[in-house]
């Protein structure tokens, strides 16, 4: 387990996967991998309010701003 002083200062965040190379006898290095490009997108569909749950309002124009 990492240090919590050592996840914060790098933002390392539960779920998130590493490589780990050996240096030396009990010396490792550890390296972040890249998540897939889509990573996390289904579940972020899957959260998605249902249908009709967005609806138009009327509002003035900003093309002014």
């Amino acid at each position: 387990m990492l240090p919590a002083e050592i996840r914060q200062q790098d933002d390392v965040r539960p779920g998130q996967e590493f490589e780990v190379q050996r240096i030396d006898c009990g010396e490792y290095r550890l390296l972040r991998l890249a998540p897939p490009p889509n990573a996390g997108v289904v579940d972020w569909l899957l959260a998605c309010p249902d249908k009709g749950y967005f609806v138009p309002i009327e509002s003035e124009s900003t093309e002014t701003l």
